[in-house]
């Protein structure tokens, strides 16, 4: 199976919210409300031309949401399918938006996640990401980390 990242087409916008759905539904309970990425506009999004996914011919695997700022490029959102967890797709996505950002002239990425998603902590930081800071954003515990890019 050859898998390309493209910019996305609003006619991914099921595809993409069906992936929403399944990679964030286990969060609810452990944050005790839905992750802020469950109540995001993608049509909007993909509009704004932020939304790139992994797909095959067939169906999509994972996408990653980016918004330049005039500092640094914010990966806002990075989802791969649960049918697709452990293959890569998701550091194929993280890898993407790194080479975006240093084409795009940023000296860093920066992103944040749920503390109670620490897993997504965990791996980040593998990845090596540093935590910067921590807040309490719209109701939710936010990690914010930020990595430069060499």
């Amino acid at each position: 199976m050859s898998l390309l990242i493209r910019p996305a087409t609003l006619e991914d916008i099921a595809q993409i919210e069906a992936i929403v759905e399944a990679a964030y539904s286990p969060y609810i309970e452990r944050i005790g409300r839905k992750p802020a990425p469950m109540l995001d506009d993608y049509a909007s999004q993909v509009l704004a031309r932020r939304v790139h996914v992994l797909a095959d011919q067939q169906a999509l695997s994972g996408f990653v949401v980016l918004i330049d700022t005039e500092e640094y490029l914010l990966l806002d959102n990075i989802a791969v399918s649960p049918a697709f967890k452990g293959q890569g797709h998701g550091r194929q996505l993280l890898e993407y938006a790194e080479r975006h950002a240093r084409e795009a002239g940023y000296p860093t990425i920066r992103l944040y996640t749920n503390e109670a998603m620490s897993e997504n902590i965990a791996l980040y930081t593998r990845r090596g990401y540093v935590e910067t800071h921590r807040v309490e954003e719209n109701g939710l515990r936010r990690v914010h980390m930020s990595k430069v890019l060499g």
